[in-house]
């Protein structure tokens, strides 16, 4: 039997620039087994909804940057005529001390920084982004650094469950609690409905697999108290790649 830390996992994300860029091989050959010792878990391309950009973000609200981040993981950015071409690749990957080994490989979140301390890394590829306001003053910059890796475990378990259906993770690989759930959830505008109304979406059936977190808060909220997420935390992964957000 494999002791737990093998279960360790991180997110991965390659972002627009990189795929924009044709790196997406590079990072994959930089992560791979050979490499890093670690195995995927999981992986997907999602369309970056502006919910998920929201919350995977959420640290960053109210920053100066913040808007031109969201604009740039959802493939705004780099792929302003071209929105077919919007997407992220997701990763999950497994094993003794991920968070790390991939930070490590990944370099300093400044590209700049990481050209100067960690050449060869991944974001030594990167650039900076001058931000201007409306007079056409720099106010700041965004890092376009090809690739998201959590900071830590804890950072690791919400951004894997906020990218990740249970589903998308094989079953022996789950290192989440998870759950059967036995009623009907939908969605609208933020608000949490029970049964079908016109314009509302389905985020869960009975009988579908959630993460327990995600079943913790829906109960929540159905009683009308506090919960542990927000709704749109929960909403946004069930609603990865749907045709609307609700």
């Amino acid at each position: 039997m494999e002791s737990r830390e093998n279960y360790e996992q991180t997110l991965v994300l390659i972002k627009p620039d990189a795929l924009k860029n044709s790196l997406t091989g590079y990072v994959l050959s930089q992560l791979s087994e050979f490499h890093t010792g670690l195995r995927f878990a999981g992986a997907k391309i999602v369309y970056v909804s502006r919910m998920l950009a929201e919350e995977h973000y959420a640290e960053h609200r109210g920053k100066i940057f913040y808007d031109s981040l969201l604009d740039y993981i959802m493939g705004q950015l780099h792929y302003a005529e071209a929105p077919w071409k919007r997407r992220v690749i997701a990763l999950v990957y497994q094993g003794p001390g991920a968070t790390q080994k991939i930070r490590d490989i990944c370099g300093p979140t400044n590209p700049h920084v990481a050209r100067e301390q960690k050449p060869g890394t991944i974001r030594a590829l990167g650039t900076l982004v001058p931000l201007k306001d409306a007079a056409g003053n720099v106010v700041g910059e965004r890092m376009d650094n090809l690739i998201h890796a959590s900071a830590t475990i804890e950072d690791a378990a919400r951004e894997i469950k906020l990218w990740f259906h249970p589903c998308d993770i094989p079953p022996f690989m789950r290192i989440y609690p998870t759950e059967v759930n036995e009623d009907f959830y939908y969605y609208r505008d933020n608000k949490l409905f029970l049964k079908h109304e016109p314009g509302t979406v389905c985020l869960l059936a009975p009988g579908h697999l959630a993460w327990k977190s995600d079943m913790d808060t829906l109960r929540q909220l159905k009683q009308g108290g506090s919960a542990p997420f927000s709704l749109a935390s929960v909403a946004a992964k069930y609603l990865i790649n749907a045709d609307r957000e609700g």
